[in-house]
């Protein structure tokens, strides 16, 4: 069965995919002689191969998703896990295979009535995107704030990439943590703090990092989006104040192939 996005790789199918040049090898049948009257050269009509993609998601599970400032009306895991379903929902419509990471039993849900089975174990999804089990060629979207140290997420991301597969980061931020929108003296506790022993930090006037804040964001963001890049990855971001629907638009065109 052919998902809507295809695999636009040379295969078994009808679907017109390319010509390429005819070489050694090549049984005479497959040479599309209409193409090749139009040069010296004899060239083989190629198919596309037709496959449902299998596209494997993933949201963080830390700390730090759960929170939420009182500029937005969801917490940043809310957010992934509607954006995560909602993907879900579009590629089990459209004929994809879906798949949660991790997913050590290898299950891959299909067909429309499978999204509540989906949702369903995403509850009790709280662990690394690392999955061996991965098919070669597959796509990946990872839903995080990837705050972590880069080093972290490289590792992470460059193991998914090296299986091969092709991948988005979409970064799903609270709009207080773009803006830093507090004044005064403000004290910070990490939301992990009970697990990491990690200390609170008391700022005497908040204004006076904003602009601090605002570079280290803006070089955290760089090093990701260089990540994402440097394995040939999509980046996103997306603020939870924001309507989800632009960004599941966004994430469906990036997962159409490209001609």
């Amino acid at each position: 069965m052919q998902g809507v996005h295809g695999r636009r790789r040379a295969g078994t199918g009808d679907a017109f995919w390319q010509f390429r040049p005819f070489v050694p090898g090549d049984p005479s049948s497959r040479v599309d002689w209409r193409q090749s009257a139009r040069s010296d050269r004899l060239f083989v009509r190629e198919t596309e191969w037709e496959a449902a993609q299998t596209v494997a998601l993933w949201r963080e599970p830390g700390e730090t998703m759960r929170w939420r400032s009182h500029l937005s009306a969801a917490t940043k895991r809310e957010r992934a896990e509607l954006l995560l379903l909602a993907l879900a929902a579009l590629l089990l419509r459209g004929g994809e295979r879906v798949r949660l990471l991790p997913s050590p039993d290898r299950r891959a849900f299909a067909g429309r009535g499978a999204l509540p089975a989906l949702a369903e174990s995403l509850a009790r999804h709280d662990a690394a995107p690392a999955d061996a089990a991965i098919p070669r060629h597959a796509r990946v979207v990872l839903f995080g704030d990837f705050l972590a140290p880069l080093e972290e997420v490289s590792r992470t991301v460059a193991a998914l990439a090296a299986r091969p597969v092709r991948g988005h980061l979409v970064q799903v931020l609270d709009p207080a943590e773009e803006t830093l929108p507090y004044a005064g003296r403000v004290r910070f506790e990490g939301l992990a703090a009970p697990r990491t022993g990690e200390e609170p930090v008391l700022v005497p006037r908040v204004e006076g990092v904003r602009a601090l804040y605002a570079e280290r964001l803006a070089q955290h963001r760089a090093g990701l989006m260089a990540i994402a890049a440097g394995v040939g990855w999509g980046f996103a971001v997306h603020h939870t104040d924001q309507p989800p629907e632009a960004a599941l638009l966004a994430l469906w065109l990036a997962l159409a192939p490209q001609g």
